[in-house]
């Protein structure tokens, strides 16, 4: 029986994106981890740390991608 273990990242965030990252998966019925893993997968395929820092240069200003809903 194989067991596929996938690595470990810590992220660190500030309350204002932590309390926003809890909230997507709130709404989402979703773990705050799927939510980290779709909006890696929208920023495309990474490999690499260079990749993930090259990421979040280009992202740097943009926003996470993800549409927030009108209160």
């Amino acid at each position: 029986m194989w067991v596929l273990l996938m690595p470990t990242i810590t992220v660190k965030l500030d309350k204002k994106r932590a309390e926003r990252l809890a909230r997507w998966a709130r709404l989402g019925k979703v773990p705050k981890s799927e939510v980290i893993r779709a909006l890696i997968d929208r920023g495309g395929p990474i490999e690499t740390g260079e990749d993930l820092i090259e990421w979040v240069e280009r992202a740097a200003g943009k926003g996470l991608g993800l549409a927030q809903r009108s209160s």
